[in-house]
């Protein structure tokens, strides 16, 4: 008996999938809980298992197909035995399509003056199944401020003509971009069509992989909707480096992680973060979202490029449990763990580029958030010191913010009291 394998949804606001690779090919066996494929969502990179044991009997969705959550992918011949079991599930799954679309044509039917009434262009994307927009589409659409009648007319790539945020992207592009200017890219891209591994003057074609498509859209996009700001300050790190000196050999054996400037900086974000709630909030159209809880992301470096998780809640941890969080996000993001839910929601977040030895840097805003830390080394040199030259450890923090909600003196303001509670750490703490 053939199973249905569907494209699992990965998480709230996740509605669609891209399949990037199948890992077995047609006529192959596959066992339970076996990665069978990986597919990208606008959040993560994800390997996928399949539900049961038996062969791979058709494959529905090809690489690079983007699919609804829910719909089906794949069909896996089952062994005889467990035959029964999922002939018995596959009657009651068809009837329930056909109870879900019988019911709705029934209402329009008999109430024709109602469905008249709706005109407004808003109700579109949610009463009309043909015109069906993702969260992030409707998202992005609203922001830009494109009206729904607009959003109608762009012609999408994804499954059964939806528009994507690929699709919805590119058209912001070309509507802002003078005609001038649009006539350049065709060169541009006929190179891109250019066959992989093509050397042509010594110059080599190279194709981006998705996560890096992912992230240049991301960055094209955060640039497009947010005027940046960025501001820095110096911070004297003497107490914390103390702290962390005298603990970090207790602490790795008690927790079994490093302790690394991070989590101090993380707290005291957060705490700074409740006494400055705009720096914490997003913009919608015309309307300041204002976050009562803190989700705080923290930049990772991986080899597929750069990925955001998310500690939710931030604020509810002490310096422990966020160097914890920190460790174990940090982890399982290298490793390709992470769950969709783990790279979204967050409200703010850190960049630390002073890994590689920057001492200053200015972060792209994560959108929708409104504001993200950078991070510089910490080096030690020659500062003045109540009038008298000292060497003291030294980081610089940077304030990257969106100019629509926050002011020059807000985002100072944030800064100095950020680097006052750095700075007034108690040297003598012991964790």
């Amino acid at each position: 008996m053939k199973q249905d394998m569907v494209m699992p949804k990965m998480g709230e606001s996740i509605t669609e999938g891209t399949i990037i690779k199948w890992l077995k090919k047609v006529g192959e066996t596959v066992e339970k809980d076996e990665i069978i494929l990986e597919i990208s969502t606008d959040k993560v990179d994800s390997e996928i298992p399949t539900p049961v044991a038996g062969t791979l009997a058709e494959i529905l969705a090809a690489e690079g197909d983007t699919v609804e959550v829910g719909k089906v992918i794949a069909k896996i011949e089952t062994e005889a035995g467990t035959a029964p079991a999922k002939e018995a599930e596959k009657p009651e799954t068809k009837p329930e399509p056909e109870s879900r679309t019988a019911p709705v044509p029934k209402p329009e039917t008999p109430e024709p003056a109602p469905a008249a009434a709706p005109a407004p262009v808003a109700e579109k994307p949610v009463s009309d199944s043909t015109k069906f927009y993702s969260p992030v589409v409707l998202n992005i659409a609203r922001t830009e401020g494109i009206a729904m009648a607009e959003l109608d007319q762009i012609q999408g790539t994804g499954i059964n003509n939806r528009v994507t945020k690929k699709d919805l992207l590119n058209y912001l592009e070309k509507r802002t971009v003078p005609q001038a200017t649009q006539a350049k890219p065709t060169p541009a891209s006929v190179q891109r069509e250019t066959p992989v591994g093509t050397v042509t003057d010594g110059v080599e074609v190279i194709p981006m992989d998705h996560i890096r498509k992912k992230i240049a859209e991301h960055m094209v996009h955060t640039v497009h909707t947010s005027p940046h700001v960025a501001l820095y300050i110096e911070v004297d790190m003497s107490n914390i480096h103390l702290i962390r000196e005298r603990n970090k050999n207790n602490f790795q054996k008690k927790e079994g992680i490093k302790l690394t400037y991070m989590p101090f900086l993380a707290e005291g974000v957060t705490s700074t973060l409740k006494e400055f709630p705009y720096v914490n909030a997003s913009i919608d159209g015309g309307n300041i979202l204002l976050k009562h809880f803190i989700n705080l992301g923290i930049a990772v470096a991986t080899e597929q490029g750069l990925i955001v998780p998310v500690i939710k809640n931030a604020d509810s941890l002490n310096l422990t449990g966020l160097a914890r969080a920190i460790n174990d996000l940090a982890v399982r993001a290298r490793d390709r763990k992470l769950k969709p839910d783990e790279v979204s929601g967050g409200t703010f977040s850190i960049s630390n580029f002073g890994v590689y030895g920057t001492t200053i840097g200015f972060p792209l805003i994560n959108q929708p958030q409104v504001a993200i830390l950078g991070v510089g080394a910490l080096k030690k040199r020659a500062v003045v010191v109540n009038d008298a030259i000292a060497i003291r450890p030294m980081m610089n923090i940077s304030l990257s913010f969106d100019h629509r909600l926050i002011d020059g003196a807000l985002g100072a303001q944030f800064l100095q009291n950020l680097a006052a509670k750095l700075e007034n750490y108690d040297p003598n703490m012991t964790l």
